[in-house]
C-alpha cells in the first residue's frame, strides 16, 4: 500500500531572510510518548503541536481521502499550538526522552529540579537553546559551538544528556541536570557534522559528516570506537534500530548501508535507484542522492528521502522498498513514535504526513528484538544455540 498524503503544514509568516538557509525544514521531532510535534520551519521560529488532537485529525484526513478527497491543511487545534521565538534560524530538534511519573514515583527530570518534557533547538549562530514544552519558558542557552547546530540526540534511558553536531566539525555532550554543563567534546571528523544519534541501549553515538564513513563513539569513555566505512560519498545520515542491534547511515551515493555496530560488519546495502516514471529524461542517477533515513518504531520498516523527489519505505527483509510517494524536495524524515504515521520536512519550509504500513510483529522479532535489547552481538555468538538461531540473533538472515 502506497503511503497517502494525509496533511499538510505550510509556514505561517512570511520570509525575513535569504530563502535557501531561512524557509527550509531541517528538522522534525515527536515527543517520545507521541504527545507533541515539533517542526523547523525556518524564520526563526519552532513550532510545537499538542499531538492527540493533531492524530485524530490525521485519520479523519485519511478517512476522506480513502473517500477520494484531498489532503487539507492544517486547520484544527491552532489555539493550542506554541511557536518559540528562537531569535537564529532553526536546524535541529530534539525532545528529551524524560518519561512521565507514574504511580507516585519521581520523575528523573523532576528529580533533579527539570520539566518532565523539554525541547532542544539548534541555531545558526552555534547556541543550542532549551525550552521547557508545557510553558513555552526558555530554560537553557547552551554555548559552546561555533559554527552552525546541525543535530540533537537526547540519552534515551531517561537520563538528562545531550548531544549536539555541529558545523564546526565536533560533537558536545550536554549534561541538563548540572546547568547544562559541557561534558565532553568529540572530535574525528574533518568536515560538517551533520547528524547524530544515540543508541537505545545508551552504549553508542553515531555521527556522519561530509565524509565517506561515520564515526561510532562509545556513550561510557567518550571514546572513538570505529570508524564504519564503505560509502562512495558524504554520509549525512545515521539512525539506530530500536534494539540496538543494527545501525544505518544513508549518503550522497544514494546508498543506504545496514551496519551491525557491534562487529563494523556491513550486513546489507539498500541501493536507490530511479523510478523513470517519476524522473525527467534529462535526470541523472546522482539525483538520488540521499537527505535521511530512519527506522520504524517496531524495527521492521526504514524510511528514506533523497533528491529524486521520493519517500521510500522499505521491509527489513528485502533490498527493494516496499512503497514510494511523490515529495518536492524532501529534507528530513521521522515515524510516529507509536507507528503508522510518517513526518517529512521540505525545502520549501513545510511539513508533510504520511500513512506508513502498521504491522503486527511476529512472535520471532519480538523475542530477537527482547533479547537484543540487553546483549551485543559477541554475547549472542557465546550462547549455546544453533548457528541458525545465532544468525537470526543478529540480524544474518536477510
Amino acid at each position: 500500500e502506497e503511503p497517502v498524503l494525509l496533511a499538510e503544514l505550510k509556514p505561517g509568516r512570511p520570509q525575513r531572510y535569504d530563502w535557501k538557509s531561512s524557509c527550509e525544514t531541517w528538522s522534525v521531532a515527536f515527543s517520545p510518548d507521541g504527545a507533541w510535534f515539533a517542526w523547523s520551519q525556518g524564520h526563526c521560529v519552532v513550532k510545537l503541536i499538542p499531538w492527540p488532537l493533531g492524530e485524530a485529525e490525521l485519520c479523519k484526513a485519511s478517512e476522506r481521502k480513502s473517500r477520494g478527497g484531498k489532503a487539507e491543511t492544517w486547520s484544527r487545534g491552532a489555539a493550542k499550538e506554541k511557536t518559540l521565538e528562537c531569535g537564529q534560524i532553526v536546524w535541529g530538534l530534539a525532545f528529551s526522552a524524560w518519561p512521565a511519573a507514574e504511580d507516585g514515583d519521581t520523575d528523573p527530570a523532576c528529580a533533579v529540579g527539570l520539566p518532565c518534557l523539554v525541547l532542544a533547538t539548534g541555531l545558526n549562530d552555534g547556541q543550542i537553546k532549551v525550552w521547557e514544552v508545557q510553558t513555552g519558558h526558555l530554560l537553557f542557552s547552551l554555548l559552546g559551538h561555533q559554527d552552525v547546530v546541525r543535530d540533537l540526540s537526547f540519552a534515551p534511558n531517561g537520563s538528562p544528556i545531550l548531544v549536539s553536531a555541529s558545523r564546526d566539525k565536533t560533537l558536545r555532550v550536554w549534561d541538563l541536570s548540572r546547568d547544562g554543563r559541557q561534558v565532553q567534546v568529540l572530535s574525528g571528523h574533518v568536515q560538517w557534522v551533520y547528524c547524530c544519534s544515540i543508541s537505545p541501549d545508551c552504549s553508542m553515538l553515531c555521527s556522519a559528516a561530509g565524509e565517506k564513513s561515520a564515526l561510532l563513539w562509545s556513550m561510557r569513555s567518550y571514546t572513538l570506537i570505529r570508524r564504519l566505512e564503505g560509502h562512495q560519498s558524504s554520509v549525512v545520515s545515521c539512525d539506530f534500530s530500536p534494539d540496538s542491534a543494527l545501525l544505518v547511515t544513508a549518503s550522497y551515493d544514494a546508498c543506504v548501508i545496514m551496519w551491525d555496530p557491534y562487529t563494523g560488519e556491513q550486513l546489507r546495502t539498500l541501493r536507490h535507484v530511479p523510478l523513470h516514471s517519476t524522473l525527467d529524461s534529462s535526470s541523472e542517477i546522482h539525483t538520488s542522492s540521499l537527505r535521511s533515513v530512519c527506522f520504524s518504531p517496531e524495527g521492521l520498516y526504514l524510511a528514506t528521502v533523497a533528491d529524486d523527489r521520493l519517500l521510500r519505505i522499505w521491509a527489513l527483509e528485502l533490498r527493494s522498498p516496499v512503497a514510494f510517494a511523490p515529495m518536492t524536495n524532501g529534507l528530513c524524515c521521522m515515524y510516529f513514535p507509536h507507528g503508522g504515521f510518517i513526518a517529512t520536512g521540505t525545502r520549501d519550509g513545510h511539513v508533510q504526513f504520511w500513512t506508513a504500513p502498521r504491522v503486527l510483529s511476529s512472535l520471532k522479532h519480538l523475542c530477537r528484538k527482547a533479547l537484543r535489547t540487553f546483549l551485543t552481538t559477541y554475547q549472542v555468538l557465546a550462547l549455546p544455540i544453533p548457528r541458525k538461531l545465532k544468525e537470526f540473533l543478529t540480524y544474518r538472515t536477510f
